[in-house]
Protein backbone atom coordinates (compact mmCIF):
# COMPACT_ATOMS: atom_id res chain seq x y z
CA UNK A 1 0.00 0.00 0.00
CA UNK A 2 2.72 2.48 1.01
CA UNK A 3 4.72 1.65 -2.12
CA UNK A 4 1.71 2.21 -4.37
CA UNK A 5 0.90 5.47 -2.56
CA UNK A 6 4.47 6.73 -3.00
CA UNK A 7 4.49 5.78 -6.69
CA UNK A 8 1.34 7.82 -7.23
CA UNK A 9 2.92 10.72 -5.31
CA UNK A 10 5.93 10.59 -7.63
CA UNK A 11 3.62 11.00 -10.64
CA UNK A 12 2.44 14.28 -9.08
CA UNK A 13 5.91 15.62 -8.35
CA UNK A 14 5.52 18.48 -10.85
CA UNK A 15 2.44 19.74 -8.96
CA UNK A 16 4.16 20.83 -5.76
CA UNK A 17 1.02 21.29 -3.65
CA UNK A 18 -0.36 17.87 -4.60
CA UNK A 19 3.00 16.21 -4.00
CA UNK A 20 3.30 17.85 -0.58
CA UNK A 21 -0.23 16.71 0.30
CA UNK A 22 0.52 13.13 -0.71
CA UNK A 23 3.67 13.10 1.42
CA UNK A 24 1.73 13.75 4.63
CA UNK A 25 1.21 10.87 7.08
CA UNK A 26 -1.76 8.57 6.65
CA UNK A 27 -3.17 5.46 8.29
CA UNK A 28 -4.74 2.34 6.81
CA UNK A 29 -7.43 0.47 8.72
CA UNK A 30 -9.74 -2.10 7.09
CA UNK A 31 -9.34 -0.72 3.56
CA UNK A 32 -9.93 2.85 4.75
CA UNK A 33 -7.07 5.28 4.25
CA UNK A 34 -7.19 8.28 6.57
CA UNK A 35 -5.06 11.25 5.58
CA UNK A 36 -4.30 13.96 8.11
CA UNK A 37 -4.72 17.47 6.70
CA UNK A 38 -3.04 20.40 8.42
CA UNK A 39 -4.85 23.20 6.62
CA UNK A 40 -8.44 23.63 5.35
CA UNK A 41 -7.01 24.75 1.98
CA UNK A 42 -5.80 21.18 1.42
CA UNK A 43 -9.36 19.80 1.37
CA UNK A 44 -10.33 20.99 -2.15
CA UNK A 45 -6.90 19.95 -3.41
CA UNK A 46 -7.39 16.43 -2.07
CA UNK A 47 -10.89 16.28 -3.53
CA UNK A 48 -9.52 17.23 -6.94
CA UNK A 49 -7.07 14.28 -7.02
CA UNK A 50 -9.12 11.80 -4.97
CA UNK A 51 -10.69 10.01 -7.93
CA UNK A 52 -7.36 9.55 -9.72
CA UNK A 53 -5.67 8.41 -6.51
CA UNK A 54 -8.36 5.87 -5.64
CA UNK A 55 -8.45 4.52 -9.20
CA UNK A 56 -4.68 4.11 -9.20
CA UNK A 57 -4.60 2.42 -5.78
CA UNK A 58 -7.53 0.11 -6.53
CA UNK A 59 -6.04 -0.99 -9.86
CA UNK A 60 -2.49 -1.36 -8.55
CA UNK A 61 -3.48 -3.27 -5.42
CA UNK A 62 -6.39 -5.16 -6.98
CA UNK A 63 -8.68 -4.04 -4.16
CA UNK A 64 -11.90 -2.26 -5.08
CA UNK A 65 -12.85 -1.73 -1.42
CA UNK A 66 -10.25 0.98 -0.73
CA UNK A 67 -11.74 4.24 0.51
CA UNK A 68 -10.10 7.58 1.32
CA UNK A 69 -11.08 9.80 4.24
CA UNK A 70 -9.39 12.78 5.83
CA UNK A 71 -9.26 14.46 9.20
CA UNK A 72 -7.91 17.83 10.24
CA UNK A 73 -5.01 17.89 12.67
CA UNK A 74 -5.81 19.59 15.94
CA UNK A 75 -3.87 22.77 16.35
CA UNK A 76 -3.59 24.57 19.63
CA UNK A 77 -4.45 28.20 19.40
CA UNK A 78 -3.26 30.40 22.20
CA UNK A 79 -4.35 33.92 22.84
CA UNK A 80 -1.52 36.41 22.99
CA UNK A 81 -1.06 38.30 26.24
CA UNK A 82 -1.00 42.03 25.54
CA UNK A 83 -1.69 43.86 28.80
CA UNK A 84 0.51 43.65 31.88
CA UNK A 85 -2.24 41.79 33.73
CA UNK A 86 -2.60 39.22 30.92
CA UNK A 87 1.17 38.74 30.84
CA UNK A 88 1.24 38.24 34.60
CA UNK A 89 -1.62 35.72 34.44
CA UNK A 90 0.19 33.78 31.70
CA UNK A 91 3.37 33.67 33.78
CA UNK A 92 1.44 32.74 36.92
CA UNK A 93 -0.11 29.82 35.03
CA UNK A 94 3.38 28.48 34.41
CA UNK A 95 4.62 29.29 37.91
CA UNK A 96 1.87 29.46 40.58
CA UNK A 97 4.29 30.88 43.16
CA UNK A 98 4.08 34.23 41.37
CA UNK A 99 0.47 34.52 42.50
CA UNK A 100 1.56 33.85 46.08
CA UNK A 101 4.25 36.56 45.87
CA UNK A 102 1.75 39.00 44.38
CA UNK A 103 -0.67 38.44 47.26
CA UNK A 104 2.02 38.40 49.96
CA UNK A 105 3.70 41.62 48.86
CA UNK A 106 0.55 43.35 47.58
CA UNK A 107 1.90 43.79 44.07
CA UNK A 108 -0.25 45.19 41.29
CA UNK A 109 0.56 43.77 37.82
CA UNK A 110 -1.13 46.73 36.11
CA UNK A 111 1.37 49.23 37.49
Amino acid sequence: MVTAWNRFAETRKTQVAEYHLLKQPFTLDNNIITLTLTNPVEEPLLNSIKADLLTYLRNTLGNSLIQLNYIFAQQESRRMAYTNKEKFEALAEKNPLLKTFQEKFGLDPDF
